[in-house]
């Protein structure tokens, strides 16, 4: 391929020799000089010059995808995980660029030609590891991506984000049959093809063997096309050989039949891992890090990718919260009750939220023990308002690390749902400020089924009893604390008229 020769302007034979050396001879994973123009070009030959590149990318990605063919036999979980493991990376990269989660996450959503490309550099990079199973790293996936990503963000600037999005197609250009390979041109007619097998019915009048089965455990069919939307191959998953054995090993483990869709639909790759390759021995490794094995019904319901991930990525998390303090044994309980917490950036997440807690005085290994679903919050968007709320109404900064110590979810709660209300609640009780400091539990409680009734009982007995009192006991307990303070009121007032 050679890049059109008419545009006769200044430089314009050199720009042309420079993109076809840079794009079509020279791997990215090379160190390449920033891909630039002089100041004689023009926006036309910027734009023919990016044209001619997403063509040289997309002859690039067909012979990535007979490579792919080569490399069929790796075992579909090793994929799976790699798969996650560039989307972490990506994610990692469009944050560093400036990005919101909300915006990456929309990016990455729409992304997935440039995903599949992603896992095929690694592949090719790595094929040998992959020809043996081996897995890869975290950080031999970085190693691998970031450089090139980095390349990508020098040859393209602020366009990068519709490089990503379009990829192979140069940006704002439609799909062309001549210039997308065949298997990207046609994912849409992938997934209608998909669609179709599991909605066809056979020559008895009924729909697939393995539709059936999802239906009768209570998975309906227009859930099943959600799922083939977002992953085509399950369309193509034996019955006998991955959905059914998948299904009574989870029902093995104590999950109850009303959650297998539930867990099919949040993460139906779960069908593709081998049991005996993958996912046993991932469950193994996790037990030997603390999870406990009675509870695994519950740990997968609440987290089904857990099992998808490789596990130099449970290392890596693992490693992080022994560092920061928190024992064998709590790290056991945490993978335990929030499993999603091994999805969390340690370098985007985990960290950013560590420093910003100890920055107040907040011990951060008691915090991620009691609410590790805190960690999974933007320090921006949700733990700074909430500081900050506390502190703008004449609470220290002591004062506001106390009450996160003491109560560690406090800052998963919403500030227009529920802390300005029940504080705006909390002003028309008979209390102190600094009740909240000593049970700020308070904000845990419903304002109109808890404390609003607890309350208003209190002050129509005119008794008086702490905020942990009215609110931390069960309802028995309650009228024998506030029939036991108001004996000893009558007694005291008894006393009193004896006296006088």
């Amino acid at each position: 391929m050679t890049v059109s020769r008419p545009l006769l302007v200044p430089g314009s034979a050199s720009i042309a020799r420079a993109a076809q050396r840079s794009v079509c001879g020279a791997s990215p994973f090379r160190k390449l000089p920033p891909f630039s123009f002089p100041l004689t070009s023009t926006p036309r030959i910027q734009q023919k010059v990016s044209q001619q590149f997403f063509l040289c990318k997309a002859r690039t990605y067909e012979s990535e995808i007979a490579l792919d063919h080569d490399l069929s036999t790796i075992p579909s979980s090793l994929l799976t995980a790699e798969r996650e493991e560039a989307k972490a990376v990506l994610t990692l990269f469009l944050r560093k660029q400036g990005l919101s989660n909300t915006v990456s996450a929309r990016i990455i959503n729409k992304s997935d030609r440039f995903i599949d490309h992603l896992i095929l550099k690694l592949q090719s990079i790595y094929k040998s590891r992959y020809l043996v199973g081996r897995e890869l790293t975290t950080l031999e996936i970085r190693d691998a991506l970031i450089p090139y990503l980095e390349w990508l963000h020098k040859e393209y600037g602020d366009s990068l984000i519709d490089f990503v999005g379009n990829f192979p197609d140069p940006p704002g250009a439609e799909p062309s049959a001549s210039t997308v390979p065949k298997n990207c041109a046609n994912s849409d007619s992938k997934i209608e093809r998909a669609i179709a097998r599991v909605s066809q019915l056979n020559s008895d009048g009924h729909l697939p063997d393995n539709v059936l089965y999802l239906v009768n455990l209570g998975v309906k069919l227009e859930q099943i096309k959600d799922i083939i939307r977002k992953f085509p191959a399950f369309a193509y998953y034996s019955l006998d050989r991955k959905i059914k054995p998948v299904v009574e090993f989870l029902l093995e483990l104590g999950v109850p039949q009303p959650d297998i869709p539930t867990i099919l639909i949040k993460r139906p790759q779960l069908c593709g891992i081998s049991m005996s390759e993958n996912l046993k021995p991932m469950m193994t490794y996790l037990e030997n890090f603390g999870v406990d094995k009675n509870k695994w019904g519950k740990v997968i319901y609440r987290f089904p990718a857990l099992l998808t991930y490789s596990r130099q990525k449970v290392k890596t998390t693992v490693d992080y919260l022994s560092e920061l303090g928190v024992s064998e044994q709590n790290i056991g309980k945490i993978l335990t009750r929030c499993p999603h917490i091994i999805s969390y950036s340690v370098e985007d997440k985990l960290k950013p939220t560590a420093d910003y807690l100890e920055s107040i005085g907040i011990n951060v290994a008691s915090v991620v023990h009691k609410c590790p679903q805190t960690f999974g919050l933007s320090v921006e968007a949700n733990l700074k308002p909430i500081t900050v709320f506390f502190l703008q109404r004449g609470y220290s900064k002591g004062e506001v690390s106390t009450m996160v110590n003491r109560y560690g979810a406090l800052y998963t709660f919403s500030l227009a749902g529920n802390l300005i209300p029940k504080w705006n609640y909390f002003l028309t009780m008979d209390y102190p400020k600094s009740e909240l400091v000593k049970f700020p539990h308070y904000f845990g409680y419903s304002l109109e089924e808890r404390i609003k009734p607890r309350y208003s009982r209190v002050r129509d007995y005119g008794v008086k009893l702490v905020l942990n009192q009215v609110l931390s006991v069960s309802d028995s307990q309650f009228e024998k604390v506030l029939a036991k303070k108001l004996d000893k009121l009558e007694d005291a007032r008894f006393s009193r008229g004896v006296m006088l």
